[in-house]
């Protein structure tokens, strides 16, 4: 019999690549809360060439998954954003030094992703650095693996690494290593659940989507795993997240894709304020779709670029879904700005207001809260043109509230009322000045988020 030590892969059902060793867990969508089971997709449709794997490797006390690997069977062009928070983590300052050295080669350097859960390595000193170099130097020995048993020929491929969990903390850096060691592998979607469960800590359920997409007659996949419920604010990257794609495409249209993305979605969603110090979103891309390519400025760059964003747009949402203590789902749309930034200004502002969030938690039809927050938004408005209104979830009639300045009064307190029983609901302004607009999507703000973050070590 082959020895686990070796990590020697085996054929799993003609469909993948699965390890000798076996991390049995869950991921029945039973086990998680009701009513975010809707939430969890029974299937997928996964970009070829990439593989996919969760396990408990040790970090997290409890025996719950904490260790999740992505795997290209080929060179990847591969982008990232990060966040801005001063107290970056090692994970951060690693990723970007890869990223940063593949750029200047023009090389396709990155092959896997692996994450870890329950310990961020984050305020660590320079042993926090010497474990995210240890973590990515563990994915280089499983790329060189994978690439041994198939008889491939390809170069040596590095590995980007996240972490996320308790902040000061040092990573079980050996159990990591042996977690990845024996991690199996596989393209089924119980793979990727698996991968998407590992990547949990406060979230109550796991954040997985996928999708196939037609980009100038071309099929191309898209698949995502996401995790975050708190701490999270945008300012470049907003929590822990990987889309892997096999759409041909080049270094600088994928950044700009990215960009364009990231405004649009990750960067575009709120739920307490707090900006983490270990935010990483990255894409990595393997051409397995086919010998096109995606140009610069060419129908194909703009159908992925919005096939991107809407992707990450979905993706971004379960985090908002997912808020810590959260019970409703609230999309704040500004249209008729002047710009894109003065639009996505005014979303932030409203989204971001603690008296705003507190209102819809409690169900209380407070608009002057919501109009308050358009005023100190920063963004030149004429009063006189301001439109704003409630809609609901389920696609009745919206609750206008003011038009053209003036409120429009009475409230329908009994239609108010309907409308916030609802667990979506969409707050729009049109503030009549041009034709931009944007959009941010947040939860309300419980007395659970308080009791969770309250209790987070213990």
């Amino acid at each position: 019999m082959l020895s686990s030590k070796l990590h020697i892969l085996q054929r799993s059902g003609g469909r993948g690549l699965a390890a000798l060793g076996r991390s049995a867990f869950s991921t029945e969508a039973k086990q998680f809360p009701a009513s975010k089971q809707r939430f969890i997709p029974a299937s997928g449709t996964y970009p070829q060439g990439f593989f996919a794997g969760g396990s408990h490797c040790g970090v997290k006390k409890n025996g719950q998954p904490d260790l999740a690997v992505l795997l290209s069977d080929r060179p990847t062009t591969a982008s990232a954003v990060f966040t801005t928070n001063q107290f970056c983590a090692a994970p951060v300052q690693y990723d970007r030094s890869v990223l940063n050295q593949a750029r200047e080669a023009r090389e396709q350097r990155v092959r896997a992703v692996v994450v870890n859960s329950g310990c961020a390595n984050a305020v660590t000193g320079k042993q926090g650095l010497v474990d995210a170099q240890a973590m990515g130097a563990a994915g280089s020995q499983l790329v060189q693996k994978f690439d041994a048993q198939r008889g491939a020929q390809s170069p040596p491929g590095e590995a980007l690494v996240m972490s996320t969990g308790v902040i000061g903390q040092t990573l079980p850096i050996d159990k990591i290593r042996s977690g990845v060691e024996a991690i199996e592998l596989d393209s089924t979607h119980e793979a990727w659940m698996r991968a998407a469960i590992a990547h949990m800590t406060t979230d109550t359920f796991p954040k997985l989507l996928s999708r196939e997409v037609d980009i100038g007659g071309h099929a191309v996949r898209l698949a995502g795993i996401t995790k975050g419920a708190g701490m999270i604010h945008p300012n470049m990257a907003t929590l822990l997240g990987t889309v892997c794609t096999d759409a041909p495409i080049a270094q600088a249209q994928l950044d700009a894709a990215l960009s364009f993305a990231v405004a649009r979605s990750f960067n575009a969603i709120s739920i307490d304020g707090d900006m983490s110090t270990n935010d990483t979103i990255a894409v990595v891309a393997n051409g397995a779709a086919g010998s096109w390519t995606i140009g610069e400025g060419s129908p194909e760059f703009l159908a992925f670029q919005t096939a991107l964003t809407d992707f990450m747009a979905e993706l971004a949402s379960l985090v908002v879904r997912d808020g810590e203590g959260a019970t409703k789902f609230l999309t704040i749309e500004v249209t008729g700005a002047n710009s894109f930034t003065d639009a996505k200004q005014v979303a932030s502002t409203i989204a971001t207001s603690s008296l705003v969030k507190t209102a819809f938690y409690g169900q209380d039809a407070n608009w002057g809260r919501i109009l308050c927050a358009v005023g100190y938004a920063g963004v030149p408005l004429d009063t006189k043109r301001v439109n704003l209104a409630i809609h609901p979830g389920d696609g009745s009639a919206p609750l206008v509230l003011v038009r053209s300045g003036e409120p429009q009064l009475p409230v329908d307190e009994a239609r108010a009322s309907e409308i916030l029983k609802q667990e979506d609901m969409r707050v729009r302004v049109e503030l009549g000045l041009g034709s931009e607009e944007a959009r941010m999507y947040t939860c309300d703000l419980s007395h659970d988020y308080v009791s969770i973050n309250a209790d987070y070590r213990s």
